[in-house]
């Protein structure tokens, strides 16, 4: 994920646009790189290069919507686990055909929130107009990702700016590279709180305790998920004398594959992630499942406030939600039966489970 703490380090991503043989891309990225070395080493700014050729994606093959965070491709969750990381952003390319290169636009399809409330800017190369209408045409695709093209630019003229391959060593080049670095960490800096606050996935409704934020869960929030899942989860071993529980033997690629069948809500109590929980639609039933509080966090009324939260985010078309839990979970059992639930025999219940249902009131 990006820098969350206010004074965290700033991660600035180059991106290398052009993917064919003979590019100069990296040969001007590393310039980049070297000539904004000084400032961000003082500055304590991280920068890394993606070379697009390198990383390889293919053209856009995910089956999901980029806006779901649901990947089935490795390569598209190294992809977003490297944008994720990343604060701000500058690409350097060229111009073809008046545009952006198509491994360029293919590499933000792939992914939509991971670009979002992060500033990018510009280094172009090109011949008449140095790249600059690749520049204007990519500008168009980064704000629609909720982006924010920053001002400084760099463009280079190739005749007039390389030479072998290499960018001409150019005082007056170089200040222009830590003009970008300068403008670009700036507003990273006053976009923080944008991608650390609420978002428009986000929802704002009271919560029984201070400093609640209840969010769909998304591809970054699933490693932090997983542990809080195996803590809650001890204390029900625990309860029930059995250690051969599912959620102890998921892996994080079960709980990513649990995307695309199940809705996922998280719970973050001043950033730190403190709840949980998921429900689909099975039939004329909302299957609510996963339901947990941090152990520390329990007993102040987070479980029953998400619990009705999640209830309100049932289809119209069902008609009664459903739920199991340990047969020896009495503090599980007695918060749902508080909520209107009630023990309900069912052939399939899950050895050492109970099963418990509640009607929905539907509206006239």
């Amino acid at each position: 994920m990006s820098s969350k703490a206010p004074n965290a380090p700033l991660n600035v991503l180059v991106i290398v646009a052009s993917t064919r043989p003979g590019r100069l891309g990296p040969a001007i990225a590393d310039w980049f790189v070297r000539a904004t070395l000084p400032e961000a080493a003082g500055d304590g700014i991280i920068v890394d290069v993606a070379d697009l050729a390198d990383i390889g994606l293919p053209l856009l093959d995910e089956p999901e919507h980029p806006s779901s965070g649901i990947y089935v491709h490795e390569h598209t969750r190294a992809w977003s686990r490297r944008v994720a990381a990343a604060d701000a952003f500058v690409v350097v390319t060229p111009e073809y055909n008046y545009g952006m290169p198509a491994a360029l636009k293919n590499a933000f399809d792939f992914l939509y929130h991971e670009w979002a409330w992060k500033p990018v800017g510009f280094v172009s190369y090109g011949n008449t107009s140095a790249g600059t209408r690749s520049v204007q045409m990519t500008k168009q695709v980064v704000t629609t990702l909720k982006m924010m093209p920053i001002g400084a630019t760099v463009a280079l003229r190739i005749a007039d700016s390389t030479h072998n391959g290499q960018v001409i060593e150019s005082a007056g080049l170089d200040e222009a590279a830590r003009g970008v670095l300068h403008e670009l960490t700036r507003v990273a800096s006053a976009m923080r709180s944008l991608r650390t606050g609420t978002d428009s996935d986000d929802t704002s409704i009271p919560g029984p305790v201070d400093g609640l934020r209840l969010t769909t869960a998304r591809p970054d929030d699933l490693a932090e998920l997983l542990v809080l899942q195996r803590c809650c989860w001890v204390q029900e071993a625990l309860a029930n004398d059995t250690l051969d529980l599912q959620p102890l033997r998921e892996t994080l690629d079960d709980l990513r594959a649990s995307m695309s069948t199940w809705q996922l809500w998280c719970v973050r109590r001043h950033g730190r992630l403190v709840a949980a929980v998921r429900a689909r639609a099975h039939e004329r039933a909302w299957l609510i499942g996963r339901l947990m509080v941090a152990p520390d966090q329990a007993g102040n009324g987070i479980g029953s406030w998400l619990l009705s939260y999640v209830e309100r985010q049932a289809p119209e078309e069902t008609t009664h939600c459903e739920l199991f839990t340990g047969h020896r979970s009495t503090r599980n059992i007695k918060l749902y039966e508080r909520a209107g639930y009630a023990l309900t025999a069912a052939d399939g219940t899950p050895d050492g489970s109970v099963y418990l249902t509640k009607q929905r009131q539907l509206s006239a």
